[in-house]
């Protein structure tokens, strides 16, 4: 039973029959007045499990863009069921505008709408529906929550797919050479042709040449076909958050449009995500829908409060197969963390792979390193040139091991992190 703001309303009135008869008499004999009112009101009130409940698949949308779900009623009894029915969902899928009045005939179903914005990543579950009848007096109201299965999937946003049209004509216009003069690693033969002043001398195919009567050079193209290995770490360094944003999200973004600019390149996808264990393994095999698939593989994941074990993470790697790679470590460029864990794993994969470790900067170092207006700023700017003085001697010592360093903050590391990769594709160095 829920009792209306009408009930006490009434239990006032009573100050009435109290001062025209003062008697503790008359104040139960209101008391009793009232309780036998709110008694008739809720056994007149509609039996709220004359409605049945289902809802409509919501299925899967982005971090922060708005959906909605569909809740039916159908009223199964041979009375008109009004109420007011509350659909609630778990704060974080930010539901608004969730309690609806429904007046329902006999046999006839309503259809509510509940806007959705989901404002973290996972699926995201309703909490049940709350249906509430009241009577004709409205003093009391019959009230019943049924659970109703429903979840949104939300994953991550991918905000950084504005970047990719750009990036994209820069790979059509890498593959729309001729011809790639950079031999070596990295690279396949495409053709030949004749020999021009100023080409390499070294491309020249002296067997082609002794069938032809002019010199004949090789020419070489863009390897197409090679595999990135995208690892995530979901340690504790991942939970930081830089601008408000957690450094995993950042990372993930990151991650989505390198995945999406190799996808249209031609290369394969592998993905690890892991801290103390391997969280999560995802092997595209070139698919075109790599973008989606990944982030649906990242939707779950969140950062754990314990250190990484790249020994583990490596062995992941290493499992995914033995052919070269572009293995792209997406951490933090945390001192402390990268001295003591991850460099002592770096040349296990530097002896078969390129490696490229990218970070999310924090902008509020640089901030506060060039700040000078008082005192305070002076120690503040003192403290941050010491952290980022760390930070410059652990990328030298990364750079030494062979380890290439993409350091820049959130809204900048996934067009830096694309922009490597096409320097590295169009040297040959894949």
């Amino acid at each position: 039973m829920a009792i209306s703001g009408r009930a006490p309303l009434l239990l006032l009135l009573g100050i009435i029959a109290v001062v025209l008869r003062p008697s503790m008499s008359t104040v139960f004999l209101w008391l009793l007045v009232v309780v036998l009112l709110c008694a008739a009101d809720w056994l007149l009130a509609p039996r709220t499990d004359a409605l049945a409940w289902a809802r409509r698949p919501v299925g899967t949308v982005r971090m922060g863009h708005p959906t909605e779900t569909l809740l039916v009623a159908t009223n199964g009894s041979g009375r008109r069921v009004r109420a007011l029915v509350r659909d609630a969902w778990q704060p974080s899928a930010g539901a608004t505008g969730n309690r609806h009045r429904v007046s329902v005939a006999p046999g006839e179903r309503a259809v509510l709408r509940t806007p959705l914005q989901p404002r973290r990543r996972g699926d995201l579950r309703a909490v049940g529906v709350t249906v509430r009848s009241a009577g004709p007096l409205g003093l009391a109201s019959r009230q019943r929550t049924v659970a109703v299965e429903g979840t949104v999937r939300s994953l991550p946003p991918f905000e950084s797919r504005k970047h990719l049209p750009s990036r994209l004509l820069r790979l059509r216009e890498l593959d729309g050479r001729s011809a790639v003069r950079v031999r070596g690693q990295g690279t396949e033969f495409d053709s030949l042709r004749e020999y021009v002043r100023g080409d390499d001398v070294r491309s020249i195919d002296w067997r082609a040449s002794a069938r032809n009567r002019n010199v004949v050079v090789r020419t070489w193209q863009p390897e197409r076909d090679r595999r990135v290995v995208l690892v995530l770490d979901t340690s504790r360094t991942s939970a930081g958050r830089v601008e408000d944003v957690p450094r995993l999200d950042s990372a993930m973004d990151a991650a989505l449009l390198l995945a999406a600019l190799a996808a249209r390149a031609g290369d394969r996808i592998d993905f690890v995500a892991g801290d103390r264990r391997v969280r999560s393994r995802l092997r595209s095999a070139g698919s075109r829908d790599v973008t989606a698939r990944l982030q649906d593989t990242m939707a779950d994941l969140q950062p754990v409060i314990a250190e990484a074990d790249w020994d583990a993470l490596v062995g992941a790697v290493q499992g995914l197969g033995r052919q070269r790679a572009l293995v792209v470590l997406l951490t933090p460029l945390e001192p402390s963390a990268v001295e003591e864990g991850l460099l002592t794993v770096l040349p296990a994969l530097t002896r078969h792979h390129r490696v490229v470790l990218a970070s999310v900067r924090d902008p509020a170092l640089d901030r506060l390193a060039s700040a000078r207006a008082s005192i305070d700023d002076v120690y503040d700017a003192a403290a941050a040139e010491q952290v980022l003085g760390r930070r410059r001697r652990t990328t030298q010592l990364l750079r030494a091991l062979g380890v290439e360093v993409v350091d820049a903050d959130a809204e900048r590391l996934p067009p830096a992190l694309a922009d490597h990769y096409l320097h590295l594709k169009a040297q040959g160095l894949l």
